[in-house]
């Protein structure tokens, strides 16, 4: 299902806060039962629920007896909390209004609904309170920005009669934790009640949102004014990751690497040539955008640091144009034990970083451990979820490239990662780290910074670092193949046919590739052609272009396509081959060490099987 970004209306938004108020200054501290069922037909979309129970009131808890004005502390969680309540209340009403329900809510009141609508508007009731309840925690949990730290259990039994019970529900549980603590406390207080509350949203939607939780999750709702968006049951918390809480690397810190290097630093101008009012990239419209991408290389060779320098260099084009940048990794944290879920967090994930209002870096670090292989019986049904989800956002049947995003997944081991999710990244990066011995001088001296006297001796510091110079090299070391197999293929190509020169003997240089490795299929021609295309757009975009946003990055898509465009490269049958031999190379290179690792386990297995029938005629012959 598509991902929209919707706009929460402010106008909306300000009509709820008399209703918010109301529910702050009724909170629901007991345990309530919902509306009987004679009552039913009477629940209004925005007037309170008629339910009967204790209630308390936040703004008294937080005023102190020898004053009848609240403290500035106190006013500001008061204030919070209502516009809280209020956005919650608002996005809740957006999440059911497009399943029928206010069609539904009409005739319900006239007394005309079927048994089969009845049932329906139930269920559309329940899930409007559990939206609001959710998003209105979520709200006011960004808005505290404290978290204790502590492991926060899932609140109980929350009130879902209408969205007033269940934001009056939250705001019961506020004013109980507020009670009688001191102010130094309070922020830390609501944050753990937000983190309960959000919990308990996320046990209760499995059951609740079964018929629409990917309705729900399918749509981003944006709250402009303060910087919040909400897409399906994920706690802000969990997943949340601000671009200054990345520890940022510089590129002449990234030591070796030198394809990835570069091809990392043009997708961040890439990305920052996103044109916010047409909601289209240049490259898009060009060619050559890379979507997707894999990085692969042992560990400690660099992929980490090439995260942090291309989200550095993100980061620094968006602070000069002034847009919005959001990065995000998903790890192995998000692989939930309920079903459904894992699923729905990788979406959430997803959505969050496609939003078109910003520019979006999103990584899957460890994908291996991530998403587990359809065919692997030892992975577990939360790895396969995302498997699926990722498969179907990278190159569904409802995929969407605006151009303002990009997804890297990282691997030690990428021949453990599903063929055709590994098939789907556009285009590999081989992040094999130092090579040289110039290289493993340019890092120690990085490492051991600056505070010593120890002399550099006879060695041009980074100067082996120089990008143009070394990915020219990198690249030249693809004019014939790398990997054992494919240099067969190719020999035996070039004896008979010679050297590809024409389109005609390229393609069968293709078939030769698919008749060794099956696995060589029409979308590895389609990611070569990407590869090549980015190739041609791989120019030198000028600094001077991102220097100053009026240069470039605040102008017309049709005048930066003009300017891009300038500067294409010819494509030649240099490039195709070089693509060809480094994609083909890595394929075979994937399945070669998933062949020997299946060997390996085939192998351990024959051995137990052998050294058990040892010990079993054994043990037979002692008794």
């Amino acid at each position: 299902m598509e991902n929209r970004s919707v706009r929460v209306p402010e106008e909306d938004i300000d009509i709820k806060l008399d209703i918010a108020l109301k529910a702050l200054r009724n909170g629901q501290q007991s345990d309530v039962t919902a509306a009987p069922e004679t009552n039913f037909r009477f629940a209004h979309r925005s007037e309170p629920s008629s339910v009967s129970t204790k209630t308390t009131d936040l703004e008294s808890i937080l005023k102190k007896e020898d004053d009848q004005l609240l403290s500035p502390v106190a006013h500001g969680i008061l204030h919070k909390a209502r516009r809280a309540l209020a956005v919650g209340m608002t996005v809740g009403d957006m999440a059911v209004e497009s399943l029928g329900y206010v069609e539904l809510g009409t005739r319900n009141r006239e007394g005309r609904l079927t048994s089969q609508e009845e049932g329906k508007f139930r269920k559309l009731v329940k899930v409007r309170a559990l939206v609001s309840l959710f998003a209105a925690a979520a709200h006011l949990s960004v808005k505290t920005g404290t978290r204790s730290g502590a492991d926060v259990e899932a609140l109980k039994d929350p009130n879902l009669a209408t969205s007033f019970d269940a934001v009056a529900w939250f705001a019961g549980h506020l004013t109980k934790a507020v009670d009688g603590i001191a102010e130094g406390e309070i922020d830390e207080a609501v944050a753990d009640v937000c983190e309960g509350v959000m919990r308990a949203c996320e046990h209760e939607s499995h059951k609740v949102m079964a018929d629409f939780i990917a309705d729900f999750s399918a749509v981003t709702y944006s709250v402009e004014k303060d910087d919040f968006r909400v897409s399906g049951f994920s706690r802000p918390s969990a997943v949340s990751k601000k671009a200054s809480a990345i520890q940022f690397k510089k590129p002449t810190e990234v030591v070796g690497n030198h394809i990835a290097k570069s091809q990392a630093m043009r997708m961040a101008k890439m990305l920052a040539s996103y044109s916010f009012e047409e909601r289209k990239s240049p490259f898009v419209e060009l060619g050559g955008f890379v979507f997707t991408f894999i990085g692969d290389g042992f560990p400690g060779t660099g992929k980490t640091t090439l995260i942090q320098m291309a989200a550095g260099l993100m980061n620094e084009y968006c602070q000069i144009a002034g847009y919005p940048f959001h990065f995000e990794n998903f790890g192995v944290d998000q692989i939930s034990e309920y079903q459904g879920k894992s699923g729905q967090n990788c979406r959430a994930f997803l959505n969050r970083v496609l939003d078109p209002t910003a520019i979006g870096f999103g990584t899957i670090d460890d994908v291996d451990q991530v998403a587990g292989k359809r065919d692997d019986k030892h992975s577990s049904s939360g790895q396969q979820e995302v498997t699926g989800v990722l498969m179907d956002a990278f190159a569904g049947a409802n995929t969407v490239i605006n151009g303002n995003c990009t997804f890297g997944m990282f691997s030690n081991y990428p021949e453990k990662v599903d063929d055709a999710l590994r098939q789907r990244a556009g285009a590999r990066w081989l992040v094999d780290g130092p090579q040289t011995s110039e290289d493993y001088v340019d890092i120690l001296s990085i490492l051991l910074g600056k505070r010593h006297d120890l002399p550099m001796g006879d060695h041009d510091f980074l100067s082996s670092q120089e990008i143009k110079k070394m990915v020219a090299k990198s690249y030249d070391g693809f004019n014939e193949p790398q990997e054992d197999r494919l240099k067969e293929v190719w020999g035996d190509f070039v004896r008979v046919n010679g050297e590809p020169k024409s389109l005609a003997a390229v393609g069968r240089y293709l078939h030769a590739i698919k008749e060794a490795q099956p696995t060589f299929t029409g979308r590895a021609i389609k990611n070569i052609t990407d590869a090549v295309k980015f190739r041609s757009m791989d120019v030198d975009l000028p600094d001077e272009w991102f220097e100053n946003p009026e240069v470039f990055m605040h102008l017309p898509l049709a005048r930066k396509v003009e300017m891009i465009d300038e500067l294409r490269k010819p494509i030649t049958f240099a490039t195709i081959l070089q693509e060809i031999n480094q994609y083909a190379g890595s394929e075979m290179r994937y399945a070669d060490k998933s062949d020997d690792a299946a060997i390996d386990d085939m192998v351990r297995n024959m051995q137990r099987t052998e050294a058990a029938n040892e010990r079993f005629i054994g043990a037979k012959k002692k008794s």
